[in-house]
């Protein structure tokens, strides 16, 4: 008996170890619900940046997750699975082609749309794929037009009983969040109403995330910028009313241009914030040269043709990958929220990599998601529907994780 029990106690010792091993060499693993710990999901341009990122990081938070990497490119993909390793796959498919996107999905928990760029696309293709097959949906649009087209599924998503996420990854996404935070806080006090809350984002260079965040770019300069100014809607020249803001610690001063962004109309009208903008910078200086003087020549129409802005991208991607090398990929963000009452609150998230950032930020919207922080709807990040107040804490640190700087209050 004596014996049994020092052999019981060995084992037990062993295992405490090896599961107090396990916890050290990855600190930030999040134990999911029984129910979907083991949960099927497909991320659509897996093969991309910020697809691939957000694979990687889904990976670590939860190696349980059965991983799909969805794309056109089969070496791509291959190469992409051989990273992740176990519990992973590719699966080839076409989000142009219904047939296929809903063949893919089927038996699919939940779906992650990174297959930009989202300006001027036509239709929402993967989350319409998504309602007739009852899929969980998220995707990081970054396009006011098509952030406003998915919203309009809300009740084709409600008769589905499907809960769906649109612009849910860094920025827009987590500056969302951020700004939603602000926002509660302020109220929570009572002393004085929010007025004005803006956005200000930085990126190095393209951020390493190459031939999409400069096509996305591009096709930005072609939109005229909404904003808001005490509750009356605006429209601006876009990379105009440039401003020099300090993004603290390890980013400094920037300079940053009036995009347009779909988070300043749907704070506006979530929060009830009357004056919203978002402005943004590259590095190095002569990248913003070279864009506020493509807005200056080139005609908006030209700037907004998906082809002709693929052939620009073509043409600059080997510069742009060149100078990627020497500016790094840093990026910032920084919410900056005014009330009535004088008060001034400042939210700040700054990280050394885009890539790993966006992957981190995307994959926390994924786990809130399945723990159940969504309902049934089609939601924006900053929306309670959309990511509980609750749950809005955790997912904050989880997207902060390898940040330089990160302070929202």
């Amino acid at each position: 008996m004596a014996r049994f029990c020092m052999q019981l106690n060995t084992t037990l010792a062993m295992a405490f170890a090896k599961e107090n091993t396990e916890q050290k060499s990855n600190p930030n693993r999040v134990e999911l619900p029984e129910k979907v710990k083991n949960s099927r999901i497909l991320i659509l341009g897996g093969t991309g940046r910020v697809g691939g990122s957000t694979a990687i990081a889904l990976s670590k938070f939860c190696p349980d997750l059965s991983i799909i990497i969805g794309g056109r490119n089969r070496e791509k993909g291959t190469a992409m699975v051989a990273k992740l390793g176990h519990n992973s796959e590719f699966a080839e498919v076409d989000i142009d082609d219904n047939k296929s996107l809903e063949a893919t999905l089927n038996g699919v928990d939940l779906v992650v749309h990174a297959a930009g760029p989202f300006q001027q696309a036509e239709k929402c293709s993967v989350l319409e794929a998504a309602v007739q097959t009852k899929t969980a949906y998220i995707d990081v649009c970054d396009d006011m037009s098509y952030s406003r087209r998915a919203k309009s599924y809300m009740n084709k998503a409600l008769d589905a009983a499907i809960p769906a996420i649109t612009t849910g990854g860094i920025y827009p996404g987590v500056s969302n969040v951020m700004a939603a935070e602000l926002v509660r806080d302020a109220k929570h006090e009572g002393k004085g109403e929010p007025e004005r809350l803006r956005f200000y984002y930085y990126t190095a260079g393209s951020g390493g995330a190459g031939p999409t965040i400069l096509a996305t770019s591009f096709l930005l300069l072609g939109e005229e910028v909404v904003a808001y100014n005490k509750g009356a809607k605006i429209k601006l020249k876009p990379y105009s009313g440039m401003l020099n803001i300090d993004f603290g610690k390890g980013i400094g001063k920037k300079d940053v241009f009036l995009l347009n962004l779909p988070e300043v109309r749907s704070i506006h009208e979530v929060l009830e914030v009357p004056t919203v903008s978002a402005r943004f910078g590259t590095a190095p200086f002569f990248w913003n040269w070279g864009m506020a003087a493509m807005t200056n020549l080139l005609p908006s129409e030209f700037l907004r043709d998906r082809s002709k802005v693929q052939q620009l991208v073509q043409l600059f991607d080997p510069l742009v990958r060149a100078v990627d090398g020497i500016s790094g990929e840093r990026v910032s963000m920084r919410v900056d929220l005014e009330c009535s009452d004088g008060r001034h609150r400042i939210g700040i998230f700054s990280h050394r990599k885009l890539s790993e950032s966006v992957g981190n930020a995307t994959a926390a919207f994924v786990l809130a998601m399945l723990e159940g922080s969504t309902q049934p709807g089609v939601w924006f990040p900053e929306e309670p529907e959309g990511i509980a107040i609750e749950a809005r804490e955790r997912l904050l640190e989880r997207a902060k994780q390898g940040t330089i700087k990160f302070h929202n209050e």
